[in-house]
Parts: C-alpha cells; structure tokens; sequence
C-alpha cells in the first residue's frame, strides 16, 4: 500500500489543495481526510457518503440533584478538581471533568451518571475520481488523534477491499498529536510550506517529526513566486540537509476560483501553470516508488 502524507507546519499554505488536486490526477485513489479539527477537503470532492458512524470522544459526569446527598465523596476523590461545594451544593465542572467515570462508581446514592459526547461523525463515500474517509471533530470534542487512526484505518480497509493501491492522506496542519496519528506508517510525507519566513520556519519544524517517524520526506514551495528571495533560502538549506524540493507552485488566483466551484485546481484549470507544475509533482511522487 502507497500512502502520500500531505502535511504543513502552519495552515493556509495550501495543503488541501494540493491534496484535493492529487486526488484528481490519474488512476483511482483512497482519499483520507485526517485534518478532523478543520475538516474542508469534502467540500473540493463533494463524496456521495454512504455511511456514517458516531464518535465517542469522552464522557463527562452529571449529577442527579434529586437523588444526590451532598455528601462530598465524589469531592474528596476526584483528583481534577472538577466537583466542588457551592452554596452547599455539590457543582460540577464540565471544563474540569475528565470523564475517568471514578465519582460515579464510589457515589452512595448513584446520583452521578456518565454521558457521552458523540456529536463527533466520520464518513466513508464515493467521489469523482476514487473512494474518501473524512471526519468532523465536533466543535469542544477531543480525541482528534484517536479519531484521526479511525479515519486511517477505514481508509485503509477500503483500498484493500477496492483493489487500490495509492492513499492520499491530507494531514493536519502544525506538530501535535493529530499529525503524529496522521504520519505513523506513512509511505512518504510531502511538506507543502510558502515563502515567508513563518513558513521557512515551520517547515522545519515538521521535518523535524517526520524525520522522528523515518518517514521519507519531499518539500512543494507554493506560492513560490511571491518571494523568491525566501524560496531561494529554502531551497539551499534543504540542499544541504538533503531533503528534495520536487516542486515550485506560482501563485495562481485561479486557485479560488476552483474551490467555489467545488473543483482542484488541475480539474478547473489544467492548462495553467500551477496545474503543469502540480502534474509534474505528481509523476515525481509516482517515480519514487520505484
């Protein structure tokens, strides 16, 4: 199995769409959305989902005043401060609460139950060009790298059961847990960064991780016409750490004009410069296979 990990050490540098434009190049592919917190890819491909499941990310207490005795048990034990008295009254809170479901088991009077948060949903469907997981961490919800693997792992599941052998993988952007579930296991991961030096910056920082994991990484400059200055000084200094930069994207407003038209770039516009440039990319990332 080939799985191609876009990733960013910053949003906005045009992950997605490099994502949503290898999505539609070429043979089928299973596309995994993994940027759960922000998840937007699905509206490029628009799939057809035809499933649907709930995510549980953690419970939380609440507390049944009409049976409960104030007693303060549950104050004395809970080790996240999270239970205190209140106008003698026992007051929970939800921000504090970890949902370890300890108040509820040494509760007296059971008056403290554990709810779910399951307003988080992932999807599997059918688009234009292949097979797509995505999923939608509800807003307050955690757990996104748990959820994340679960993404992974049904994609996965589909390419097998589909006979397909690439993974397109858009990763979260930034450094933390999310991306670390979204790296694990990668064929190779392509770092999307801008001329700028937060981009410059933060792209070190992601192949710092990726190195971490012994994942084979590649580096796309978008936009790279903005600063040349910068995209010079990013190029020699992954000359020097031996990274390959397997391409340089122009700034294209077409780009916008894509996504309001629920296309990538290189459905919307192949002739442009940009799309030449991505599909040259995307034969580089095919010939490292080899």
């Amino acid at each position: 199995m080939n799985e191609i990990i876009i990733l960013s050490g910053k949003g906005g540098t045009g992950k997605t769409s490099l994502s949503a434009a290898f999505a539609t190049l070429g043979k089928p592919v299973t596309v995994a959305d993994c940027d759960v917190d922000a998840a937007n890819l699905y509206l490029i491909l628009q799939p057809e989902n035809y499933f649907e499941k709930r995510f549980i990310t953690g419970y939380k207490a609440v507390i049944d005043y009409d049976t409960c005795s104030a007693c303060g048990l549950c104050i004395d034990y809970c080790r996240f401060e999270a239970i205190a008295y209140q106008n003698k009254k026992v007051i929970l809170s939800e921000i504090s609460c970890d949902g370890c479901k300890l108040c509820s088991r040494i509760c007296p009077c059971q008056s403290i139950r554990m709810v779910a948060s399951d307003k988080s949903r992932w999807y599997a469907g059918i688009y234009r060009n292949g097979f797509m997981v995505h999923a939608r961490l509800a807003p307050g919800e955690e757990n996104s790298g748990k959820l994340v693997n679960v993404v992974r792992e049904h994609a996965r599941k589909m390419a097998h059961e589909k006979g397909i052998e690439t993974i397109i993988i858009d990763g979260p952007p930034g450094i933390g847990c999310p991306v670390i579930s979204s790296v694990t296991g990668a064929s190779k991961a392509i770092i999307v960064t801008e001329p700028s030096n937060s981009g410059f910056h933060d792209l070190k920082r992601i192949l710092e991780l990726t190195s971490n994991f012994k994942v084979r990484s590649y580096v796309v400059i978008n936009k790279s016409d903005l600063n040349e200055d910068i995209t010079e000084q990013i190029t020699g200094w992954c000359a020097e750490m031996k990274i390959p930069v397997i391409g340089k994207i122009p700034f294209d407003k077409q780009f916008v004009g894509a996504m309001l038209q629920c296309k990538s770039i290189v459905e919307w516009a192949p002739g442009s410069e940009a799309s030449k440039e991505i599909m040259k990319i995307w034969n580089s990332v095919n010939d490292l296979n080899q």
